[in-house]
């Protein structure tokens, strides 16, 4: 059983920069891969990137594609998304989530372990 905890989050302008963490307790964190999701009020949770278990092979979704990366560190069990020129359409609650396997997903249902979620809001 793998438990995430985010933190980072919180309130920004337009254009700043924002970095999220998430860290991994149980489980073998090198075992999966991990993601971002987020979900705005009533829209669907969304996938904002996924990186593999070896940290070599990244995705990102089409919004925040050359805006945001995702990093993993498996010695120190942790996964940060580093979000730049941030847009007030960024805001939403985000979500760290490990997956099934160690291959990176869109997919929310490959993703059984979640994170409690952190809000970021950007505003103009």
């Amino acid at each position: 059983q793998v438990r995430l905890t985010e933190s980072g989050g919180g309130l920004v302008q337009a254009g700043e920069s924002m970095a999220l963490s998430c860290t991994a307790s149980g489980g073998t964190f090198n075992e999966h891969a991990m993601a971002w999701f987020r979900q705005a009020p009533e829209k669907e949770r969304e996938f904002v990137a996924g990186v593999s278990w070896s940290g070599v092979t990244t995705y990102y979704g089409d919004s925040v594609k050359g805006r945001f990366t995702i990093s993993r560190n498996n010695a120190k069990n942790t996964a940060s998304l580093q979000m730049s020129t941030l847009k007030p359409e960024d805001t939403a609650i985000y979500y760290c989530a490990a997956g099934k396997t160690g291959w990176p997903e869109r997919n929310v249902d490959e993703y059984p372990f979640w994170g409690q979620g952190t809000q970021v809001t950007v505003s103009l």
